[in-house]
């Protein structure tokens, strides 16, 4: 049996979230709480843990979107399991990865780029003569990975 009956003010206390940043997330369907007679909110102990996810996904980047769609993987029915929580992590550990790789590439050219004084126009990732590289796509696409020559 999952124990409902915590108030709105002990999850807020519980997770480090404002009483009102509860109620937006609740607004957003991340978490799904009970209403008595009265209307007053009723969580479930497996909310707490939700909400922290939430709180510690969003200080990584996450999107309220992306954050959605891993808990809506989770059971309505029951408390997630260990492995519940094991295979969401997986999906935003490689989602990590692959922001890491990016921001590790990035720094590089940065480094180069910031060092090179601009002394050498022809390797430089942000020349643009002509802005050929609005070809690719928006934003600094020789940073971010396109070739000059692709933009020939």
């Amino acid at each position: 049996m999952v124990k409902r009956g915590l108030s709105i003010g002990f999850v807020a206390e519980r997770t480090g979230l404002a009483v009102s940043a509860v109620r937006y997330y609740e607004e957003q369907g991340l978490v799904h709480p009970d209403r008595n007679a009265g209307g007053q909110r009723s969580f479930e102990r497996s909310d707490i843990r939700r909400l922290s996810f939430v709180r510690i996904a969003q200080g990584l980047g996450f999107s309220i979107a992306e954050i959605r769609a891993a808990l809506a993987s989770l059971p309505e029915n029951r408390t997630p399991t260990k492995a519940d929580w094991e295979r969401i992590s997986n999906e935003f550990g490689r989602v990590l990865d692959a922001r890491i790789a990016q921001m590790q590439a990035l720094r590089a050219n940065l480094d180069g780029c910031i060092g090179c004084g601009c002394l050498s126009l022809e390797r430089c990732k942000l020349y643009n003569p002509d802005d050929r590289a609005a070809r690719l796509g928006d934003g600094p696409r020789f940073l971010l990975g396109d070739r000059p020559s692709d933009a020939e």
